[in-house]
């Protein structure tokens, strides 16, 4: 294996495991609009976080692309709504073990998790790979 491949690797963990603790954070604030099943030892978490993980590789570029004139007239107010998009599908995907209730509450929690992704990028994963990159 290469540097490259072990820090995708490594990036890819970093960023499920950050969405799992920020979805339980969400999930602790806004209780009656996020809710994740905790059987299996909190497993449900970790899925509903790969899934978003994929979701924001995959899905996620093609959904802005298709909203640029959108989040350009509303100078990037539109923006959280597409995570509340990647959350509904995962809502959709995962049945009872992760739910979603209202659309207000859901934005928040879209803006809350935005920027706790922001942090964590920041702060966490781009340090992790240029000390990776150093070596």
């Amino acid at each position: 294996m290469n540097k490259n491949n072990i820090n995708n690797i490594i990036e890819c963990l970093i960023y499920i495991m950050g969405y799992a603790l920020i979805l339980n954070i969400v999930a602790l604030i806004f209780k009656n609009t996020i809710q994740i099943d905790n059987s299996y030892y909190g497993i449900w978490g970790i899925i509903a976080s790969t899934v978003i993980y994929v979701l924001n590789k995959t899905i996620k570029p093609i959904i802005v692309r298709f909203t640029i004139p959108i989040t350009a007239l509303t100078l990037g107010i539109f923006y959280p709504f597409i995570n509340v998009i990647i959350l509904k599908i995962v809502d959709l995907l995962l049945l009872s073990h992760f739910t979603i209730n209202g659309i207000i509450f859901a934005c928040l929690a879209a803006i809350l998790i935005s920027v706790l992704n922001i942090i964590l990028d920041d702060k966490i994963i781009k340090p992790i790979i240029r000390k990776g990159d150093n070596k």
